[in-house]
């Protein structure tokens, strides 16, 4: 049996991976977030509370379940949030993986920690996983403050960065670009959205299969993880209204610098993604296939 710890579990992608990991009889799962848990089954697996800002309480999880595997998909990932709380930003993204590598040690534990292509500037987008960071914000610095602390550490890991995650959560308890566009469109509520910023949206079941195969595999070193499909959000905006028939012409294209956001924004990111495909066998759907699924999901809602 293989133990896996997964961090975040009541996020988007943690739930996704909680799902999918029961599904399998060689794992043992623990599933760590912050508070109660907020998955609707609550069998199967061992859930407890955890804040990972918080040496001891890591160190007493790592000591207590010896997992093989922690896959880590806890952080602060408001980007405007991150600009104005700083402290709370580096706590959760960058001290929580020092304190993971402090309660790792020299065991063969593997690491599984979440990045963002917002550690990118976004001047030379789509990127590989060679090109140089440089980020434009704080919470884009912290990341590629907590991808440094691996990368000097002695244990083994892995990085995913990934780009705009979007799915559904139990509860529908969180909301993220491509539901926040669809729920405006079918209120008839007009909104403003950015043409000049182009992404690589990711379904947020993929990304959980490549965690799950970083894992299986004992994957090392840096990977790009995301969607193919390259867009701006006023396009991303735009084929969520043509997939359910609704009115786009209560969207109004503006420019990213109208919007006066605390935190800036890279223009252009997206992946190149062969690495992934070639190392954990990675198979992303399209923005559409991922639509389909979601809306396959909100019927059971």
């Amino acid at each position: 049996m293989t133990t896996i710890l997964v961090t975040g579990s009541n996020g988007l992608l943690g739930q996704k991976i909680v799902y999918k990991l029961l599904q399998r009889s060689d794992v043992n799962l623990v599933a760590a977030s912050k508070g109660e848990n907020r998955l609707r089954e609550k069998n199967g697996y061992t859930y407890i509370n955890l804040d990972i800002s918080k040496l001891e309480d890591v160190r007493l999880a790592v000591e207590k379940f010896q997992p093989h595997v922690i896959i880590n998909t806890a952080a602060m990932t408001n980007v405007d949030e991150c600009e104005t709380k700083r402290e709370e930003c580096w706590a959760a993204n960058v001290t929580a993986v020092e304190n993971f590598v402090d309660a790792i040690g020299n065991s063969a534990i593997h690491f599984i920690h979440l990045s963002t292509d917002f550690v990118f500037d976004g001047e030379a987008g789509p990127y590989k996983e060679e090109d140089k960071p440089k980020p434009l914000s704080y919470y884009a610095l912290s990341k590629y403050e907590s991808e440094k602390v691996l990368q000097k550490s002695n244990i083994s890991w892995a990085i995913l960065r990934t780009i705009i995650v979007y799915g559904i959560v139990d509860n529908m308890s969180r909301s993220n670009v491509v539901l926040w566009a669809k729920g405006a469109l079918e209120k008839g509520q007009p909104i403003n959205v950015v043409d000049d910023q182009f992404r690589s949206p990711t379904l947020a079941e993929d990304l959980a299969d490549a965690c799950i195969s970083a894992g299986d595999k004992r994957a090392k070193g840096i990977y790009h993880v995301s969607g193919k499909d390259i867009m701006s959000i006023l396009e991303l905006v735009y084929r969520v209204a043509d997939f359910w028939k609704l009115d786009k012409s209560i969207v109004k294209p503006i420019k990213s610098d109208t919007l006066n956001q605390a935190a800036k924004r890279p223009p252009r990111t997206g992946f190149i993604l062969d690495k992934a495909y070639r190392e954990l066998d990675y198979k992303p759907h399209s923005f559409e296939q991922g639509l389909k699924i979601l809306d396959e999901q909100l019927k059971k809602v």
